[in-house]
């Protein structure tokens, strides 16, 4: 379960406050609770998923807060102007066709496989083709941004070091509500720092 599976099971959007999460999670449990649906077996289900959502949520958002408390000041490598300026919220996204959600399925699969096999060219032009045909879909954008986080991770192991921050900046404006991203690729930029 990612971050965006998690905003979806709750019904809430990546800019929700913790109060909304709870909220919501209150809202569904109310609605899913065993207690209320006994003998509902797809609503129990929705409950576990909704709790597991929660829970995944909450974690990586005392995650994040405790990370940027012990950073000082983040991204220092990076132009200040361009990777910490706020993003602009996201519209609700429309349903995906049939055909828009096998080929989200299919592509997902071999993007996994480029990943895997480090073949970050391919993997790159596979995601970035995909945006181009489904760009309102916020799970493809997402695939997209670590395609760039794991290429800029890769020259950051070959010590090419503004290829890596290119590609670590592309990342973050790709996906940049993804905290865990940032997360990650705060780690790259230190590591930049201590190789240099």
């Amino acid at each position: 379960m990612d971050l965006a599976d998690c905003y979806r099971l709750l019904g809430i959007t990546s800019e929700a406050s913790v109060a909304e999460i709870k909220s919501s999670y209150r809202r569904l449990a109310r609605q899913y609770h065993p207690d209320v649906n006994p003998s509902d077996r797809q609503a129990q289900d929705k409950f576990i998923a909704a709790t597991e959502a929660y829970q995944f949520l909450l974690k990586e958002l005392d995650r994040v807060t405790v990370a940027q408390t012990l950073s000082t000041p983040p991204f220092p490598t990076a132009p200040t102007t361009e990777v910490t300026r706020k993003p602009k919220p996201t519209p609700p996204q429309p349903p995906l066709t049939e055909t828009e959600q096998l080929l989200k399925r299919q592509s997902y699969l071999h993007l996994q496989q480029l990943l895997k096999e480090q073949r970050f060219p391919r993997a790159i032009a596979l995601v970035e083709g995909l945006a181009q045909r489904i760009p309102q879909d916020l799970e493809v954008r997402q695939w997209q941004a670590i395609a760039y986080s794991r290429w800029g991770r890769y020259w950051v192991n070959e010590k090419q070091f503004n290829k890596a921050r290119s590609y670590l900046k592309k990342a973050l404006r790709t996906d940049p509500h993804n905290k865990s991203l940032w997360a990650e690729v705060e780690h790259e930029f230190r590591r930049i720092e201590q190789k240099l």
